[in-house]
């Protein structure tokens, strides 16, 4: 049996990289107030449609959708915002705070073609700031990716940003930009020749070289923004600048889902070539409205999981978490005896391994050494019948009698003396 293309299982090594995020997260989340919160995958097929648009490429090519067995449309969720701004308008959380902050990480599916640092199913990293329509709140988002990025050792990326107006500003840009490239219609890239007719900003985020050559000379979005719009870039760009944050201008920068406006922003790197995006958001002031909720301006990012741990995993080496006891039984009565040294190292907090394969001590100790343990505890016949534990020491070849009642005392004098060997050889 295999995996389903475009999905991977994270095995145990792996996992530590997850947990070293999750952690990294929680702790700069935390600082500035932001709440985890957590979504069903599972949701109504409208309410991607609804926030997402239907002539984007999520909705028309990616998403995984069914009719469950109550005839309702349903939908793996392919991204975290709008499950976030639904839960807040179910849950009615504008009642009692004006605002609200919050954090998540999880699993998102889109139907695309699996490369490095893209699956069918993917890990999203994301926060959402509902309820301030100030620069202020822009700049609180992007600085909190900027210091996630730092805890993961990453500096060596370019955030860009752009203004991307209101509705009315980008319709209006719109109608002149598809006047101007209708003259080059049969130039463009395929995509961008099918997005004419149906999401034509897209196309400002083509990656064609010719149709890149072509929109040179197109019209500008930033000639049709409003006093507000301008406004509202200004002040995020001085509040940049003030958080000495380096940033550069992309007029080009649109951003794939219907929602947006204002601020648009991206973070990339280098290190993950054509796929370089590492994080990417922006303010939908509209959204939460257009899903039957109050009008309350948001402003939010997601990070790729996959694509950060690709470079991650080049910046730490983890601690493989070992097992401090290895507990060796032999006979049925050894068995039966052990069940009171676990309550023990339970109440001690100390990590153990029992042995679970009947096999000889011989056997047992092989294995003890091969996870790297320091200490194995033997309990035979012998140890049963008079009531002790034989304690051997891995690492120094020694191996001593004690009673039960001395065990924890005895490990922790010897965690004490390792622990000072340790700080001698450094």
């Amino acid at each position: 049996m295999q995996t389903l293309r475009g999905t991977k299982d994270i095995l145990a090594n792996e996992i530590l990289f997850w947990r070293y995020i999750y952690n990294t997260a929680l702790q700069v989340c935390s600082l500035y107030n932001y709440h985890e919160i957590q979504t069903p995958i599972l949701e109504l097929t409208s309410l991607f449609t609804k926030s997402i648009g239907n002539d984007t490429d999520i909705v028309n090519k990616e998403m995984y959708s069914f009719i469950d067995q109550g005839q309702r449309n349903i939908t793996l969720r392919p991204e975290g915002t709008a499950s976030v701004a639904r839960s807040f308008i179910t849950n009615k959380l504008y009642i009692n705070n004006s605002s609200n902050k919050f954090w998540y990480l999880g699993p998102m599916f889109r139907y695309e073609r699996p490369q490095s640092g893209r699956q069918r199913q993917f890990h999203q990293l994301g926060i959402e700031c509902l309820g301030s329509a100030e620069p202020l709140a822009d700049a609180e988002v992007i600085r909190i990716a900027t210091k996630i990025l730092h805890q993961l050792k990453l500096r060596n990326y370019k955030l860009e940003i752009n203004s991307i107006g209101n509705l009315e500003e980008r319709q209006k840009y719109q109608s002149e930009l598809l006047i101007y490239l209708e003259k080059y219609k049969r130039d463009l890239d395929k995509d961008s020749q099918k997005r004419l007719k149906n999401n034509p900003l897209r196309i400002l985020d083509s990656k064609d070289v010719k149709t890149q050559e072509i929109l040179q000379k197109a019209p500008s979005l930033q000639m049709y923004l409003g006093k507000e719009s301008q406004k509202h870039f200004s002040t995020l760009c001085n509040y940049l600048d003030a958080m000495d944050i380096e940033y550069n201008i992309n007029e080009q920068l649109v951003r794939g889902l219907d929602y947006y406006n204002y601020t648009a922003f991206e973070i990339k790197c280098n290190e993950l070539g054509s796929q370089d995006t590492i994080c990417g958001g922006g303010r939908y002031d509209c959204l939460i409205k257009s899903l039957g909720g109050p009008d309350t301006a948001s402003v939010g990012w997601a990070m790729g999981i996959e694509r950060l741990l690709l470079i991650v995993k080049n910046r730490f080496q983890p601690i493989q978490i070992k097992p401090n006891i290895y507990i060796a039984t032999k006979g049925m009565q050894a068995k039966l005896s052990i069940w009171p040294i676990l309550d023990l190292l339970e109440e001690a907090q100390i990590s153990f391994e029992l042995d679970l394969q009947n096999n000889s001590f011989q056997k047992q100790l092989k294995k003890a050494n091969k996870l790297g343990t320091s200490i194995c505890l033997l309990i035979g016949d012998d140890e049963v019948n008079n009531n002790n534990i034989t304690i051997k020491y891995l690492k120094e070849h020694k191996q001593k009698i004690i009673s039960l009642n001395e065990l924890i005392q005895e490990l922790q004098k010897y965690s004490r003396t390792y622990q000072q060997t340790l700080t001698i050889h450094r």
